[in-house]
Order: structure tokens, then C-alpha cells, then sequence
């Protein structure tokens, strides 16, 4: 019987050990996964949509660097009464996991406003849609991305931050300051281009010019799959010496710099305008970006495709297709083909 008493103490001692052993290992653990991550991003906007789970909110968290742990997140949400509320909110991180649900929990005070700039779009559109949206003044807008220390600070060349502010869905507080505004947009625009390609060896002059044409192809392109082979063709010109000849730049001569509506159609006379930035008339590269290239038309000039192709032209409006030839009576030829297939429908 002293025998079996002493085997029932043993085994209590060590189950007691072992719980004793997993609440400090959970302890630690909870310590660890609550706390903020070493590098928080600072004060960061972040959206709770309505119906989402907190498995997905917590996986949204972890992929922007504000949590640790999605699952802790998830046991937290499980073990806390209180459910969190959709809205839009500003994070001032670090903070932990605990204090992150209290914010959500509270729901948001001072709702973020939701602005989308478009791939594609000038820095004057862009402004129009953030005076629009009730964020900053086109005014300040446009001053501020001409101002020469911000131009300074992201070591662009050029006389604006035309083409370096990147196109995307971004929440600002309504009223907010146009220098933090465009700082925020540089600051995307810098990560998603590092997130493409190495570009620390480039010169701030030849990021400029990349930056430049990929703000071209962005406005020629209309298949995903097309963006890289005209960045070839252009490269390819550009090699040679022959005009670039983009439809994109006489566009933007016309609407940002003449001041005049959307052209339907491009004329030759169009095409004659005296310009820097028309490059029908003018060698090379424009004097600078004409849009705000996204991620396909980055990478597509950062990493083009090689080929022997010097031409491109649109043969179905319907997909967005161009055919693309070696040299310019096959070019003609293509042109005629798609206006006699579209005499036949």
C-alpha cells in the first residue's frame, strides 16, 4: 500500500511539474506573440471590413507587419466576449495584440476616408481626386509633389514627383496634410519597385528614365502580357535612335500641357505638335514620367522582352491585342489587314 502511495505521489509531482512547466511556456509564449514586432511600421491605417472573421483580420495584421501571430489573434478573439467592430482605423504602433483589440473593440472615432488613384493617372488627375475625395486641395497637392525637398529626399531628378507616386487604394484622414499625403504615396511606390527589382545599383538618373518609360507603356498597354514585349520595342528604338513615337506622350502633350480635353483620335497634326514630351517630334525619352506606372508596367521596364520587334499596332479593340512586326511594311501591311476585317463585320 506504501508502495502504490508513493507511485501516485510521483506521478502527481510530475503532472504537477508539467502544468507548472506548460504555464510557463504559455506564459512566455503569450508574452512573446502579444508583444509588437521589432520593426513596426509606425502610424499605419487599417481597414476592418464588415463580416470579416478574426482569423482573417489577425492574417491581415500578420502579413502588414502589426502582430506576430494570426493565431494568437484568433485565441484572443476566441477567449474575448467583446467583438470587434468594422471601420477604418489609425494603428500608432507598436502596440500588442491586447491593445490592438481595444482600439477594435472601441470602433473607429475618426473614420479614414478611402481613396483609389488609378494606374495610369497624371499628378493633376490625381490631385482632382484627392480634393475630390475631401482628403487635401489640389493646390496643396501639387505643391507638395513639386516641393524640392521631398524631391530631394526620394533622389528624384525631375522638377515634380510625377511617375514615383504609386497608384493605389490608400485611407488618409479627411483634411489631411498634402506633404504627408504625397510622402505616403512615394514611400508605397519605392517599396513595391524594390519588391520588383534590385535597384540599388541604379543611378537616380537611370531609375528617372526607367521610370519614365515604364510611365509610357503603362499608357499603351491593355493586355498584361503584351506590357513587357512593348517595353522591348521602345528599348529597342531607343537603341537604334528612331523616334519612340508614342501615341501616350502626344496625349499628354494635349491634356496636361495644353490644357485641352481628351483627344478621340490622334492626327498628324497632333503628332507635329512642338514639344518635349512629344516624342513623334523629338529623340529619346520625354523629359520626364507622363503617368503613374503600376506594377506591370514597372517590372515591364525594368525587364523587358527581348526581341527584334520595332513596331505595334492595335488589331482587336475588343481584347486590347497589338500585332508586333520587325519592320514597317509589315507593320503597314497589319494595318491594313484590321481595317479590311473590320470593313467585313
Amino acid at each position: 500500500m506504501h508502495r502504490v502511495i508513493k507511485i501516485i505521489g510521483l506521478i502527481i509531482a510530475v503532472f504537477t511539474t508539467l502544468a507548472a512547466l506548460c504555464a510557463v511556456l504559455g506564459a512566455g509564449g503569450y508574452w512573446y506573440f502579444n508583444a509588437p514586432p521589432p520593426e513596426a511600421p509606425g502610424s499605419v491605417p487599417f481597414e476592418v471590413y464588415k463580416g470579416e472573421t478574426a482569423m482573417a483580420v489577425g492574417k491581415r495584421l500578420e502579413e502588414a507587419g502589426l502582430i506576430k501571430s494570426r493565431y494568437l489573434w484568433y485565441i484572443l478573439s476566441r477567449l474575448d466576449s467583446q467583438h470587434i467592430k468594422a471601420g477604418v482605423y489609425r494603428l500608432e504602433t507598436p502596440a500588442s495584440q491586447r491593445e490592438i483589440r481595444s482600439v477594435f473593440v472601441a470602433g473607429a472615432k475618426d473614420p479614414l476616408k478611402r481613396v483609389t488613384i488609378p494606374e495610369g493617372v497624371t499628378l493633376k488627375k490625381t490631385a482632382q481626386i484627392l480634393e475630390e475625395t475631401g482628403i487635401c486641395s489640389d493646390e496643396e497637392f501639387l505643391s507638395a509633389a513639386q516641393n524640392p525637398e521631398i524631391l530631394k529626399e526620394y533622389r528624384v531628378p525631375g522638377e515634380t514627383m510625377e511617375g514615383f507616386l504609386y497608384p493605389d487604394t490608400y485611407l488618409f484622414p479627411p483634411e489631411y496634410p498634402a506633404r504627408l499625403v504625397v510622402k505616403t504615396m512615394a514611400d508605397t511606390f519605392f517599396r513595391r519597385l524594390e519588391s520588383l527589382t534590385d535597384i540599388s545599383a541604379l543611378s537616380p538618373d537611370d531609375l528617372y528614365r526607367k521610370v519614365t518609360l515604364a510611365s509610357i507603356v503603362e499608357r499603351e498597354y491593355r493586355v498584361d502580357d503584351e506590357a513587357k514585349v512593348m517595353s522591348g520595342v521602345f528599348y529597342n528604338r531607343l537603341n537604334i535612335g528612331m523616334p519612340l513615337q508614342s501615341c501616350a506622350t502626344v496625349e499628354y502633350v494635349i491634356t496636361e500641357i495644353l490644357g485641352k480635353p481628351h483627344p478621340e483620335v490622334i492626327y498628324n497634326k497632333d503628332t507635329e505638335i512642338k514639344n518635349p514630351y512629344n516624342t513623334y517630334v523629338m529623340p529619346g525619352l520625354p523629359p520626364g514620367p507622363i503617368s503613374a506606372p503600376g506594377s506591370i508596367a514597372l517590372e515591364a521596364a525594368f525587364n523587358p522582352a527581348t526581341s527584334d520587334y520595332l513596331y505595334f499596332r492595335l488589331v482587336d479593340t475588343s481584347t486590347g491585342r497589338h500585332y508586333f512586326s520587325k519592320t514597317f511594311d509589315d507593320h503597314i501591311k497589319a494595318g491594313l489587314l484590321y481595317v479590311k476585317g473590320n470593313r467585313k463585320s
